[in-house]
C-alpha cells in the first residue's frame, strides 16, 4: 500500500509545479521520481470515466492536504509541540512546513515505506524543520507503545494527522485506532482525519483496477461524524470538500451528484 504513498507524491508534485499552488512540496518529485511514478504512470483505463475519476481524486488530495496543512499551522500556533503523522508514507511536512523550535514530529509507518523515504530523503539531503523521529510499526500492532518508546510524551497536547488512512480499515479497525489516539491525547490536542465522503466506495470503487487504491477502499465517514467523535471526547467539525475547495480558491464546478453532507474533512480538538 506504500505505493499508493509515492503516488500521493505525484499529485503534489504536480499542485507544486502549478502557478499559484495551494503548497508547496519540494521532494515529491524526488518521492514520485523514486518511486517510477514521474514522469510517467502505470497503465490505467484511459476512457473518460476512469479519467475524471482520477482528476477527481488528485483534487481531493490537493484540498485535504492544504486542509490539514492549515490544521497544523493552527495546532502549533495555540502552543501544540507534539505532532504525530499515522500511516505518513511520503508525507514531507517536517521539511517543508515552518516549525516552532522545540516541535518534536513523529512519523509513524512500517518498515518498508520508511526504509524507501530515507534513501530519498539522503539523496536529497534534506532536513528537516524540526525534531522528526521515525517510528517503524504497523497500525495494526501496539503502536502505542513503540511511539512511547519513541518519546512521545501523552500528558501533553498532541496534534495527529491521519490523512488517506480510515478510508482502507475496516470499521472496528477505525474504532480502535480512534480509541487509542483519544487515550495518548491530553486537553488541548487537536486532530486532522480525512474519511471517504458518503457514497465515494459506490462512485469509486465499484470498477477500480485491481491493486489500485480505489480496490482498496473499505470505509466511508459515519452518518453524524461530530456525533461519533464526541463519543470520543473531541469536540469535533465536519467539512465538505466542496466546501474547502471554494474556501480555497478551487471552487468545484460541477452540481453535486446527491446531498455531500457529512463531510470527509474533520478537524477536532480534545476538552
Amino acid at each position: 500500500m506504500w505505493a499508493t504513498a509515492v503516488g500521493v507524491a505525484r499529485v503534489r508534485a504536480l499542485e507544486t509545479e502549478r502557478e499559484n499552488p495551494l503548497f508547496r512540496d519540494p521532494l515529491a518529485q524526488a518521492f514520485a521520481a523514486a518511486g517510477g511514478l514521474w514522469p510517467s504512470s502505470p497503465p490505467l483505463p484511459d476512457d473518460e470515466a476512469a479519467r475524471r475519476r482520477r482528476q477527481a481524486v488528485s483534487f481531493s488530495i490537493v484540498i485535504r492536504t492544504k486542509f490539514l496543512d492549515d490544521l497544523l499551522q493552527q495546532a502549533s500556533a495555540s502552543g501544540v509541540r507534539q505532532v504525530v503523522l499515522l500511516g505518513a508514507g511520503m508525507d514531507s511536512r517536517a521539511f517543508r512546513m515552518d516549525w516552532p523550535e522545540d516541535t518534536r514530529l513523529f512519523e509513524v509507518d512500517t518498515a518498508a515505506p520508511l526504509d524507501f523515504k530515507a534513501s530519498v530523503l539522503r539523496q536529497e539531503r534534506a532536513v528537516a524543520r524540526c525534531e522528526r523521529i521515525t517510528v517503524a510499526v504497523d497500525l495494526r500492532e501496539d503502536w502505542p507503545d513503540a511511539l512511547a518508546a519513541a518519546g512521545h510524551d501523552p500528558a501533553v497536547p498532541t496534534a495527529w494527522i491521519a490523512e488517506g488512512l480510515l478510508i482502507y480499515l475496516p470499521e472496528d479497525a477505525v474504532e480502535l485506532l480512534l480509541a487509542r489516539i483519544s487515550a495518548q491525547s491530553a486537553a488541548g490536542s487537536r486532530m486532522g482525519l480525512t474519511l471517504g465522503s458518503r457514497g465515494v466506495i459506490e462512485r469509486f470503487g465499484g470498477d477500480a483496477v485491481p491493486g489500485s487504491a480505489a480496490s482498496m477502499w473499505v470505509s466511508e465517514t459515519p452518518d453524524d461524524p461530530v456525533g461519533w467523535l464526541a463519543g470520543h471526547g473531541w469536540e469535533a467539525a465536519s467539512h465538505t470538500l466542496r466546501e474547502r475547495a471554494a474556501a480555497y480558491g478551487r471552487p468545484i464546478s460541477t452540481p453535486p451528484l446527491r446531498e455531500e453532507w457529512p463531510g470527509g474533512l474533520i478537524s477536532a480538538v480534545r476538552r
